[in-house]
């Protein structure tokens, strides 16, 4: 198994990046796709999570409004646009994988990425 994200980087506060989370290894479709971060001296939190229909669920209000989750099953690979970027948003991004379908009740995902590093400038 594998998920690798891409697309990190220094954005401006205000700015816009999209990673993206190419995975292998495992049947897709049928698995649901997260995405998690972590901030230096912070907890691990989870952002968003898409389900095998596509439908996305927020993990908590920090990010809505201005995150957006997408899958393209062809692919293999998820997106995850982040606009309207704060300082707060810095972190390492982890794509997670887990085989169940829906992205409601638990928080535990199966199968996780090595992460790519989102600095956001104030």
């Amino acid at each position: 198994v594998q998920l690798q994200a891409s697309g990190g980087g220094l954005a401006q506060g205000g700015g816009s990046l999209r990673l993206s989370c190419a995975a292998s290894g495992f049947p897709f479709d049928y698995y649901r796709i997260g995405w998690f971060r972590q901030a230096p001296g912070r907890e691990r939190e989870g952002v968003l999570c898409i389900n095998t229909s596509s439908m996305t669920t927020y993990y908590g209000n920090s990010v809505k409004g201005r995150f957006t989750m997408s899958r393209d099953n062809g692919k293999k690979t998820v997106y995850l646009q982040m606009n309207t970027l704060k300082a707060e948003d810095t972190a390492v991004y982890y794509c997670v994988a887990d085989r169940c379908a829906s992205c409601l009740g638990d928080r535990i995902f199966e199968y996780w990425g090595q992460g790519t590093q989102v600095t956001v400038s104030s």
